[in-house]
């Protein structure tokens, strides 16, 4: 395989990695670094609904560096964030709900590093379980974050 074709088939899959099962609403961001010439680190705010699960809306915030890097897209984001996951409407779920899925996923570097949510079903307790964990594909991350949402009785207001 040439060189060139080898370079457009990492391209290609590194683009891929890039879908997000779910796509998230920007909310806003907060500036926590100055930086005097370039962009500020910043948190910032998305929410996404789970593409399966009607009536459960997802809130993630996420630590975004800052500087040259990030505006040419060459920054990696460090692996800290927050999910809360509520009730928004009536809880509908699929006659088939996998015990594990995948349902949102960002890119947090340009090389193979992204923030994922994984949605678990805990029947026993009749609770779903959304996790966000950073994942590289080399060396993965114990960073994580939980949130929980017993699925209720849901009367309109």
């Amino acid at each position: 395989m040439k060189s060139s074709t080898k370079m457009a088939a990492l391209l290609f899959c590194v683009l891929l990695a890039g879908i997000n099962p779910a796509s998230a609403d920007d909310i806003g961001c907060l500036d926590t670094t100055f930086k005097l010439l370039s962009p500020n680190d910043s948190v910032c705010v998305s929410a996404f609904e789970d593409s399966k699960v009607r009536g459960v809306t997802c809130h993630i915030s996420q630590a975004r560096k800052g500087g040259w890097g990030s505006v040419v897209g060459l920054a990696e984001d460090p692996s800290r964030f927050s999910i809360a996951c509520r009730q928004t409407g009536p809880i509908v779920l699929p006659e088939k709900l996998p015990s594990q899925e995948n349902v949102f996923s960002e890119k947090t570097s340009i090389f193979f590093k992204n923030t994922k949510v994984i949605r678990m079903f805990d029947k026993k307790h009749n609770t779903l379980i959304y996790l966000a964990v950073s994942k590289k594909l080399i060396e993965g991350s114990p960073q994580n974050s939980i949130s929980t949402v017993p699925i209720m009785p849901w009367e309109a207001r």
